[in-house]
């Protein structure tokens, strides 16, 4: 990819949207987010990236960030900049394609609309697998293991005891079915 082809590429996709910064750096701005695209200083690698969260809000998903780099990011990749959780690809010029350019801005687009609740649905599974994990070799059928996370509801040892009855049946619900999704996938002896 040239150089000049940037320019036209993206002003063909986000129009009035696309900043020029200053030669080298281009932001673009829209309701849903905001791209940065610069170059090195010598011209010879792209740099495209778009902020998630803030670093307060990522650093309990950090550990999974990390792991989703390997298996869920494709070729962009999670970082940390500016007290910000970003989403960022580098990739030399000379190398980089119209279309791999075309393919780098929608992955970074996908990351940045899943933000961080890929990372909270795999924290709360993993939490849910732990539990699977602690009943089974005990004997607990399914339904013993909700009876008991009910009843932690109601003395207040998980969740919030001035919650109103809505919000705690509505988050039993969710453990419910993430416990009726996981159960079978887990062995006792695991």
């Amino acid at each position: 990819m040239l150089v000049q082809e940037i320019d036209p590429i993206l002003s063909s996709i986000y129009g009035e949207a696309l900043q020029t910064i200053e030669a080298g750096l281009w932001q673009i701005e829209t309701a849903q987010y905001r791209l940065l695209v610069l170059l090195s200083e010598d011209q010879s690698w792209l740099r495209m990236m778009i902020p998630i969260a803030p670093a307060a809000e990522a650093e309990p998903f950090l550990r999974l960030l990390m792991e989703n780099n390997f298996d869920d990011t494709g070729e962009a990749r999670y970082g940390l900049h500016q007290e910000a959780l970003w989403v960022v690809f580098q990739q030399g010029l000379e190398t980089l394609s119209r279309d791999g350019f075309l393919s780098a801005i929608a992955q970074l687009v996908r990351l940045q609309e899943q933000g961080l609740n890929h990372c909270f649905d795999q924290f709360v599974d993993q939490q849910v697998i732990s539990i699977i994990r602690a009943a089974k070799p005990q004997g607990m059928s399914l339904e013993m293991t909700l009876q008991n996370l009910d009843r932690f509801y109601q003395e207040g040892v998980m969740g919030d005891l001035d919650a109103p009855a809505a919000q705690r049946d509505g988050t039993l619900a969710a453990w419910r079915e993430r416990l009726e999704r996981l159960w079978p996938l887990i062995d006792a002896a695991d």
